[in-house]
């Protein structure tokens, strides 16, 4: 019986080659006990265990009815409730004081009552849909009532529809009509096989876009194709671990095309290539946080470099003070703005500078400001992008002219370097450039900073050196014109951090859309499949592995657990544990 179970195991997953070596193995009598069930086997359900055993029709009837306002609270031209469940036609019938049943998919004008009394108009004229199950947005049946906006009509409204089916007990059944709980109209879509947990999570992130790119990834992972993605390496780790099963129950009696040593190189080099796909969609994801949740951009400088103005030049407000007082701001300022698409959360910085007392120079440094500067460098350490604005100052000369210098502080420097070593992408900002005199050029301003920023060896930027002047003092400053050059360099540079990383970066596009939780489980599954190839002790693509120091059982569950981590990103899959998840996921 034993080998009985396997036959059926490897129907599902194992090569079809090798499943005939199997079948052709046993003996007769036991190979005609399995009778027709061997070919009946079906594929591997897409239901978690949490769908119910129940036939649909069964299922759809034991669920509670649930409604809710699916448009934003207050008043408005139109609302639109939502109803869900079994009793919708119910629902319907005693809102409309007819007998109908409403014409499927087609909206109909009513007017809608209250359900103990027909006298009393709730709506004088809702529009009404009837979607029925199983092709709807929760797999049961759907009835959307759109009534006017006005806040009396749709308290009056969402009051009634419990009270709908009172009459109605043969028809509705004895489920209870309630308000859905947050989330609980995704759940039963997620329940009914309409939506997997990929969707799901890109639905709340096409909720809550707020830029261009926060909708194309939302879109991007809306649809079903990061989801069969996961599942199409998931089968590959069930077929490959069915291959290591071959060996633990036929290999010491039976003779195989392949020798066991042959059959498990043949694996590795599968795990191998599945790896790199799995680390890929990793990095991808990183990238996909970026437009997710915005990218951090810091500005860095001295104290009077104009951080503070750029900042208020860029999101076309005073949201930072301004003052010629060195030292003005003392704490981390962010704001949010939108640049060419991308959501992009500026933080305004306090200047670096050291405490010195000398003959020359007295720079006393309060406390407060001490403490501003620490949280400065910490927060250029945690941006994704840091802004070095670099001020032109102009000093007197010995002839009695003024001449411009470019400087960068020790402090500034020393926190540059420290951003480099934890992969800070460094962006240099020439400002005030409307103190270059006759004598000079923005191009011989700039190529003086490049030289200095290589003296020092200073961490190299992506960009040229970006020059703006942000007086609006002189007609020729002005913020368009200051900016012109800038926010497109950021805007490219964006487009590159984010671009997707791969041979054939169009196919990749989709795995930007990967969440946390799901990188999450990818490193998982990078680990486990980590940890088999360590297994087999594989070192390059043609080197055979010796069966004799492999572990197969340990080997095959390092599989097992890699493939349980695909399962949890989808929720599909036997061995799909979301619960953990699942309330987070769908509240949100």
């Amino acid at each position: 019986m034993r080998r009985c179970f396997r036959v059926l195991y490897c129907e599902r997953y194992f090569s079809s080659r090798h499943l005939q070596q199997w079948k052709r193995s046993l003996p007769k009598e036991r190979l005609s006990s399995l009778g027709k069930g061997v070919g009946d086997v079906p594929p591997t359900p897409g239901y978690t265990r949490y769908a119910s055993q129940l036939s649909p029709a069964s299922r759809l009837a034991a669920e509670p009815t649930i409604f809710a306002l699916s448009t934003a609270p207050g008043r408005s031209a139109i609302a639109i409730v939502r109803i869900s469940g079994p009793a919708c036609v119910a629902i319907y019938q005693g809102l409309s004081h007819r007998d109908e049943v409403p014409k499927h998919r087609h909206a109909i004008i009513r007017t809608l009552y209250h359900p103990l009394d027909r006298g009393e108009i709730l709506d004088p004229g809702a529009l009404v849909l009837f979607f029925p199950a199983p092709r709807t947005v929760t797999g049961e049946d759907v009835l959307e009532l759109h009534v006017h906006g006005g806040t009396a009509i749709v308290k009056s409204i969402l009051s009634a529809i419990p009270l709908a089916n009172l009459d109605s007990q043969a028809i509705a059944g004895s489920r209870p009509i309630r308000y859905a709980e947050p989330g609980e109209f995704t759940r039963r879509a997620f329940y009914n096989n309409r939506l997997d947990l990929t969707q799901v999570e890109a639905l709340g992130d096409t909720l809550s876009a707020e830029t261009e790119q926060q909708r194309r990834i939302a879109v991007k992972g809306s649809s079903a194709v990061l989801a069969r993605q996961y599942e199409e390496w998931r089968q590959q780790l069930l077929y490959a671990r069915g291959e290591l099963e071959a060996l633990i129950d036929f290999s010491e009696d039976q003779h195989f095309d392949d020798s066991p040593t042959q059959l498990i190189t043949s694996v590795a080099k599968q795990i191998k290539g599945l790896k790199f796909l799995v680390q890929t969609a990793i990095k991808n994801s990183f990238r996909g946080e970026l437009l997710r949740k915005g990218i951090d951009v810091a500005l860095l400088g001295a104290p009077n470099a104009g951080k503070s103005s750029l900042l208020n030049r860029i999101v076309g407000r005073e949201a930072a003070i301004v003052s010629r007082e060195a030292g003005t701001t003392r704490d981390v300022i962010d704001i949010g703005v939108d640049i060419g698409g991308f959501y992009c959360n500026f933080g305004d910085l306090a200047g670096l500078r050291k405490q010195s007392k000398s003959y020359e120079t007295n720079v006393d440094i309060s406390t407060i400001e001490q403490e501003g500067m620490k949280r400065a460098r910490e927060r250029a350490l945690m941006a994704d992008v840091v802004l070095v604005i670099v001020p032109i100052e102009r000093s007197p000369g010995i002839d009695g002219s003024r001449a411009c210098q470019i400087e960068i502080n020790d402090e500034v420097a020393s926190t540059l370097k420290v951003c480099s070593l934890e992969k800070q992408t460094i962006v240099y900002v020439l400002n005030k450039i409307d103190l270059i005199g006759s004598n000079g050029t923005v191009a011989s301003m700039q190529g003086l900073l490049q030289r200095k920023i290589a003296d020092d060896k200073l961490p190299p930027s992506p960009l040229p050196i970006q020059a703006v002047s942000c007086t609006t003092d002189r007609p020729t400053c002005q913020t368009s014109t200051v900016l012109q050059g800038l926010l497109p360099s950021l805007t490219n540079l964006f487009m590159s951090m984010t671009a997707t990383s791969g041979s054939d970066s169009a196919a990749w596009e989709s795995s930007l859309g990967a969440t946390e939780r799901q990188r999450l489980l990818l490193d998982q599954c990078s680990q486990d499949l980590d940890v088999f190839l360590d297994q087999v002790k594989t070192q390059s693509e043609n080197e055979e592995v010796d069966n004799a120091e492999v572990d197969v059982v340990l080997a095959a569950e390092s599989l097992r657990s890699a493939a349980d981590c695909l399962s949890k990103i989808t929720g599909r899959g036997e061995a799909a544990n979301v619960e953990e998840v699942l309330g987070v996921v769908f509240e949100k």
